[in-house]
């Protein structure tokens, strides 16, 4: 036979108690995430979640150099696109070229690099060309 409540302790359990005083109180409200949607729990579970978690949140990245260093130049042709003056092409340019001919002096490990500096002159005139100027 099951236990009977004993007399003089509500049905509320001590823990369940402190739970839903301090649901009245709003503490619940201060903890982060309050009000947002659960993530989606359709998704297969992956025991590697809370690491691309904070990975994703520190910015981190798992490429090897040489991809990395890929991805900066596809980016950097992307900015240059967005560019509003010469000056900013320039800069943008000089800044990647700097860092491909790190590279290409000291070869980081991984796959092969595949990279050369931008010809700037050359991304200028295709620049000033896109944007009907001189």
């Amino acid at each position: 036979m099951t236990e009977r409540k004993p007399p003089g302790v509500s049905f509320e359990s001590f823990v369940d108690k402190q739970i839903r005083e301090a649901a009245e109180r709003g503490e619940f409200r201060k903890l982060a995430g309050f009000g947002r949607p659960l993530a989606d729990d359709t998704a297969p579970y992956d025991e590697l979640w809370w690491i691309k978690q904070k990975m994703h949140r520190e910015g981190a990245s798992v490429l090897p150099a040489a991809l990395a260093l890929r991805k900066d130049a596809e980016d950097a042709r992307e900015a240059v696109d967005q560019a509003v003056s010469e000056t900013q092409v320039r800069r943008i340019l000089g800044e990647i070229n700097t860092l491909i001919a790190e590279a290409l002096l000291r070869p980081p490990p991984g796959p092969p690099l595949n990279l050369k500096p931008f010809d700037v002159e050359a991304v200028v005139a295709e620049w000033r060309a896109g944007r009907g100027v001189g």
